[in-house]
């Protein structure tokens, strides 16, 4: 666990102030992550910082801790965290809120998909801990709601992931608008040269730490394998793998919301407890496929990419790549689903004989050989005509 741990530190060396301990010892988090120990310091010294670190290594709370403890109670407005989803913003105003229960200190998620009005009134009470969505944090200033001038701390979590999306344009109206001096910290599993970019563009003199990671991107708990297969056969061999891995709680990821319903409905028709989770749904039923895994109501989850960027939860044993994303980066986020804070987990991936390329290309980003695992009571069906 040393490659995600720093066992020789502990929260109280980073210099928190004791409200902010108060709330990492009720959570029962006994050491910072490496990516904590390294940037919380940075962060109160009011430094900017792009800072690259392992998906699953705690890097929610290695900008929420440093925001808990620069922020007055006395400063509305004063840290707004852009996030790329909804699902997102959620998740991580609830762990600022539980690190930041003694502060006294205010958060509120600003998300689309909840209704305007809900959050313009909850915006007028002046919290002083924004996390937001780009396109509804805009909005809310375009209302006279939401202050840019007011922001002492900017900060952009899942950076690659928000440039990905297309929300550059965004991200570059909201940084330019913030004329007053201020701090601004990136986070991210990756840094990619636009990020660092924008960094130069929006950053004063920014501290990187993303020189400072082990050589791989993926965490070693991971144990990471592919298994070859023929399109047609992926929902038959997604059953067995799921019938002899017998996982507590399964990620299972494909590329379209099409793919994510039929694989579903197949799995529910051999009586597996399955849910979606995917962008078309309204944010209702995403609220409640998330509070059905926090509460282990149900053993496997299909997916998109987008919609499962929020999924922050610790018991997830196993994820199953159904589709080969095409850019190796999500693959990255996909996996960074399990092994979470130093547990262990699996990640499968389904490989069709003419997707060689894009394993290797992910196999060169991650420096990781991911082992072609064998399931020899399967038994490939004839091709359909």
């Amino acid at each position: 666990m040393s490659d995600i741990f720093s066992t020789s530190t502990s929260f109280a060396d980073l210099g928190l102030r004791s409200e902010v301990l108060q709330g990492i010892e009720d959570q029962g988090f006994e050491h910072p992550t490496m990516i904590q120990a390294k940037l919380i310091p940075l962060a109160i010294e009011g430094k900017d910082i792009i800072g690259q670190s392992k998906t699953g290594t705690g890097k929610t709370a290695s900008f929420s801790l440093p925001a808990l403890h620069l922020i007055d109670t006395d400063a509305p407005f004063a840290c707004l965290c852009l996030v790329p989803t909804r699902e997102l913003a959620i998740q991580v105003a609830r762990e600022c809120r539980e690190l930041g229960r003694h502060t006294g200190l205010k958060v509120l998620p600003v998300y689309g998909g909840q209704s305007i009005n809900t959050q313009a009134e909850k915006l007028k009470q002046k919290p002083q801990i924004i996390i937001g969505t780009p396109g509804r944090v805009m909005d809310m200033n375009q209302r006279g709601l939401l202050p840019y001038n007011k922001i002492k701390l900017a900060i952009l979590d899942e950076v690659d992931r928000m440039l990905d999306i297309g929300f550059r344009d965004d991200i570059r109206k909201i940084l330019g608008a913030m004329k007053q001096q201020h701090q601004t910290v990136f986070v991210s599993a990756t840094i990619s040269p636009e990020i660092e970019r924008l960094a130069k563009k929006y950053m004063h003199n920014p501290v990187d730490l993303s020189t400072t990671e082990a050589s791989s991107l993926t965490v070693s708990q991971v144990d990471q394998s592919c298994v070859g297969v023929q399109e047609w056969d992926k929902r038959r061999l997604l059953h067995h793998v799921l019938g002899i891995e017998k996982p507590d709680l399964a990620l299972v990821f494909c590329r379209m919301k099409v793919t994510v319903d039929k694989v579903a409905k197949s799995l529910q028709n051999k009586k597996i407890d399955a849910v979606t989770l995917h962008a078309n749904m309204n944010q209702g039923a995403r609220n409640r496929v998330m509070d059905k895994l926090r509460k282990r109501d149900v053993r496997v989850v299909v997916a998109s990419d987008l919609a499962a960027r929020g999924i922050d939860v610790d018991d997830i044993t196993h994820v199953i790549n159904y589709d080969v994303p095409e850019d190796p980066e999500v693959y990255v986020h996909r996996i960074g689903r399990t092994a979470r804070k130093g547990r262990d987990g699996k990640a499968i991936m389904f490989v069709t004989p003419d997707q060689s390329e894009l394993l290797l290309n992910i196999e060169k980003l991650t420096n990781v050989e991911i082992v072609e695992s064998r399931f020899d009571e399967f038994k490939p069906g004839p091709e359909p005509e």
